[in-house]
């Protein structure tokens, strides 16, 4: 129970530091930051990670090793069981809302294939901590029911053993996504196709060099080098170049910048 606590009051103090992190993200870009402050939320989310990783799976498990060593008489046990099936409750309520909001963004592509290519670190982060906090509350609930019947305070040392192991797993997959992130990762597959379609139907663009696309938080930076068809004087250029970004800006409502470099060699 205490190690479901100290989980708890991590997880409270992780969506503050997620709020916060969306919030420093929506700054406008300033002299000092041109690209402005998008990845700040990939920062907060490495930090959420980090304190999954120490306050709740170290603290349980040390919690869990200590009361091996020094084992209590449990009392109340009734109360406690209680209060995880409530706890259970809410926490599945948490749980289908964020799958809820993942559907919105993901469309009809598999859980998996979003799970493996979304640049939404956020919605990363609540998953793992909401999958992390069912898993553990099932482990503190069937731990302590077997130390109920069974008599044994050992039980309940082992399971905060195991939660702190879960929290673990969780918050060590949540750090290597979002480090992936931090370095910096090119957009979203369908806004990568979306972006090659788009210049390649553009009738202005002999031939496509080379497309790069980097992600900001939900802004997405692109930068391409093409050859424009044979024959055309630097005005037509321009005015081809401007229709081509303002066709991507409309159709890519997250594609901050675009940069399109006209060239006849890669």
């Amino acid at each position: 129970m205490l190690a479901e606590a100290i989980h708890s009051y991590a997880d409270t103090g992780n969506q503050v530091l997620l709020y916060l992190g969306l919030k420093q993200s929506q700054r406008p870009p300033d002299a000092e930051h041109p690209l402005g402050y998008g990845k700040l939320s990939y920062f907060w989310s490495f930090i959420v990670a980090l304190m999954l990783f120490s306050l709740g799976g170290l603290f349980s498990i040390y919690g869990g090793v200590h009361n091996l060593n020094n084992p209590e008489d449990l009392s109340h046990l009734w109360v406690a069981i209680l209060v995880l099936i409530f706890a259970i409750l809410l926490e599945g309520a948490s749980l289908l809302g964020c799958l809820r909001e993942i559907k919105l963004i993901r469309g009809e592509r598999p859980f998996r294939e979003w799970l493996k290519h979304t640049r939404s670190s956020e919605l990363v982060v609540v998953l793992g901590e909401d999958i992390g906090a069912q898993i553990g509350l099932i482990l503190a609930l069937a731990f302590l029911s077997l130390a109920a019947v069974t008599g044994n305070p050992v039980y309940d040392a082992m399971g905060s053993i195991s939660i702190g192991g879960v929290l673990l797993v969780i918050s060590g997959f949540i750090a290597w996504r979002v480090r992936s992130l931090l370095v910096g990762r090119s957009a979203d597959p369908e806004i990568q196709e979306m972006i090659d379609t788009i210049i390649a139907e553009h009738e202005g663009i002999e031939k496509v060099f080379n497309i790069i696309t980097i992600q900001f938080g939900p802004d997405t930076m692109l930068a391409a080098k093409v050859k424009l068809r044979a024959g055309i004087d630097i005005e037509s250029a321009v005015a081809e170049i401007n229709a081509l970004e303002r066709t991507l800006k409309s159709r890519i409502p997250k594609l901050a910048w675009c940069f399109i470099e006209p060239d006849v060699t890669d």
